[in-house]
């Protein structure tokens, strides 16, 4: 039989009833190079403890579920790179079976967090319905498994690299509630801004904990996309974001590159096309977004 393996801190947490933020591992190992990864991981982890809460970063340590990590096995993730699994729903019977590290995408996050009784967690961006969606129909895992796990997703929206519009429409055929943190859109990772109007503006903490509840309460199982712009001080501006995306895209068709290497190698180039602003506004992203999350695992705890 197959056990979640918890860190001291996670067990503590739930042995108390204590307020606990789920974090994502693909974040660490394809997301960021070394050691800005490993920096940023640690960031993330100080800034859920500032607030209140227990950071439970998830991941497959030689086939062993992990829900909350050790510094010395995010140090693991974060040296190897691109060279641990990337693991979702698909992924995961592969990489406990055969003893693999495996560094958790949203889905496999989800997963994770809900079988280990965790209720919020915090990520960059969802992943969602690639352009040219509608022909290719590459769309990530993440959308169906918001549908189906029971975890309220604290996200700077939907990675711009995405069709925005699409992945709204599927989510809301799929019954996924998604509301904004003190906007009127969804957010679109890098920027504020998205052109998107949502129908659900939340304004503060104890309103959305109320909602996840009345939700949950009330036997409507899924999840919940919960829209939190990036900082306006850390925000880049659409015209100029959406010039690189484009510029990105035409580069990964020429080189033939799709599938789930195409979120990776989009957000590598539009780093280097901005010279290291995206990854600067990635990271404070992230923060802001574990920051609201520990606040609404606190209030939701109550």
């Amino acid at each position: 039989m197959i056990n979640i393996a918890y860190s001291p801190e996670v067990a503590y947490a739930k042995a108390h009833n204590k307020p606990i933020v789920a974090l994502e591992s693909t974040i660490i190992s394809h997301g960021m190079p070394f050691p800005k990864n490993m920096e940023t991981a640690y960031q993330v982890e100080a800034v859920v403890r500032e607030t209140g809460a227990y950071p439970a970063t998830i991941a497959i340590i030689d086939g062993v579920p992990k829900v909350g990590l050790t510094e010395k096995e995010i140090r693991i993730l974060a040296e190897a790179g691109t060279s641990v699994t990337k693991v979702s729903r698909r992924d995961l019977p592969v990489v406990l079976a055969e003893k693999q590290h495996g560094a958790t995408t949203v889905a496999g996050t989800m997963i994770l967090a809900e079988k280990a009784g965790i209720r919020i967690f915090a990520t960059g961006g969802i992943g969602g319905v690639h352009r040219d969606g509608q022909n290719t129909l590459d769309i990530s895992a993440d959308l169906q498994e918001l549908a189906r796990t029971s975890v309220a997703v604290i996200s700077a929206g939907v990675k711009s690299i995405l069709d925005l519009g699409l992945t709204l429409e599927y989510l809301e055929t799929m019954g996924v509630p998604v509301w904004g943190y003190q906007t009127n859109e969804l957010p679109a990772f890098f920027t504020r801004d998205s052109g998107f109007r949502l129908d659900y503006r939340v304004d503060d903490v104890a309103t959305l904990a109320q909602m996840l509840k009345a939700k949950w309460e009330f036997g409507l199982d899924g999840g919940v996309l919960i829209g939190n712009p990036v900082p306006r001080i850390h925000s880049m501006p659409k015209s100029e974001i959406d010039q690189i995306i484009a510029q990105a895209l035409v580069e990964a068709g020429k080189k033939g590159i799709k599938g789930k290497e195409i979120t990776p190698f989009l957000l590598a180039k539009v780093n280097e096309l901005t010279q290291g602003k995206s990854l600067a506004t990635n990271i404070e992203l992230v923060l802001n977004n574990a920051r609201l999350a520990a606040n609404l695992a606190m209030k939701y705890a109550l």
